[in-house]
Parts: C-alpha cells; structure tokens; sequence
C-alpha cells in the first residue's frame, strides 16, 4: 500500500495525483519509532524509507487535482461522525517477503474508518480513476521493499523483539505524493472527541 501496488509510476494519465489518508502517531510515539527505523539501518545496512514520517496508512488512491476540495469535503464528513481513538502498538510482525512492521492491536476503529470511506469510491471511479485502496491490516512500517534475504533475517530478530506504545488519534491527514516520491501534507481532519474515554 505504501506505492498503491506502483501505479502511480507506471500511470499512463498522467494528469493523476497519488494520495494517502493516514494517521500518524503523536511526537513522542513518532520519535521512538524513527529511532527504531534508524536502528535496523545501523543493524543491517539498509536504510529505511524516510521521505515521509512514520504513519499508519488508512486508504490510498489516484485522483484528479480538481477533485481534492470534494474528497476533502467527503472525508470530513466521513470524519465528523467517528471518535478520537487510542492505537496500541504492540510488537513486530512481517509481510513477507519485504516488509516488517509493528502490529496495531485492536485494529477495529481502523476498520470502521474503512468502511465508511467506502462511499468515497463511486466518486473516484466515476471520474475516471482507478479504484479506492483502502488497508485491511493497518500497520506502521519500520522497514518496507526489503531484500528477501534481508527480511528472512531480520523477521527471526524482530519476532522476539517488544515494542509497547500507545497513542491518540484525533485527526487524519491527507498526503499527497509528488513524482519524486515527497508527501506534501494537503489537509487535515478533525475527529470529535469520544464522550467517554
């Protein structure tokens, strides 16, 4: 999900814009998990993705630039009727062959999210794009597009390894993603408070 399966390099329009809808953890979570993404650097020499900062990705799709200002209206109103909500990292987990990642817990509130973004996807395609990607197994990536080699040892190590964090989220954030593979941050959206935490 992290390139929506490479369609955004091999577009034949190109008049098409990649974004993603994502949460990202709070600054303390987020410091910890970059030191962690530049730990398996300095581990096993291959560097981790940092052009854009550690996020957990909700839904993914190409799109017109002329339609951004109805999506953004769609995903708040998506937004507006779902609470603020607590993610609990907790440990490593792998797809293989590329990818090791931190499991989020209770993924649930996550899957609310999905499916109630779903409405999104009859405006996307009828306006001659490709469809909604939406994630069925959020994550947060430490390391993606690995070597297999290179994830085969690495998964035996991050297996036993533990990681506890919990955060808040309390917005989603919609990025967009130049041809140069550089998230620029289009527009946030607030999610309400729960009345009881």
């Amino acid at each position: 999900m992290e390139n929506l399966n490479g369609a955004i390099r091999s577009r034949a329009n190109w008049d098409l814009w990649e974004y993603l809808l994502v949460a990202c953890p709070t600054r303390e979570v987020l410091n910890r998990v970059v030191a962690e993404k530049e730990m398996f650097y300095e581990s096993y020499g291959y560097k981790p993705d940092i052009q854009t900062l550690p996020h957990i990705t909700i839904a993914g799709f190409l799109a017109k630039e002329a339609m951004e200002e109805t999506l953004s209206r769609w995903i708040q109103n998506v937004c507006n009727l779902q609470n603020s909500f607590t993610v609990h990292l907790n440990n490593y987990s792998g797809f293989p062959p590329h990818t090791i990642y931190l499991r989020i817990q209770n993924a649930e509130p996550f899957k609310k999210l999905t499916n109630a973004l779903k409405i999104l996807d009859g405006f996307i395609q009828s306006n001659e794009c490709p469809p909604l990607q939406l994630v069925s197994k959020p994550h947060l990536t430490i390391a993606g597009n690995l070597p297999q080699l290179l994830y085969d040892t690495a998964i035996k190590e991050y297996s036993c390894k533990i990681f506890h964090e919990s955060f808040k989220v309390e917005k989603l954030i919609l990025l967009k993603r130049d041809a140069y593979m550089t998230c620029h941050q289009i527009n946030t959206f607030v999610l309400p408070s729960a009345l009881t935490e």
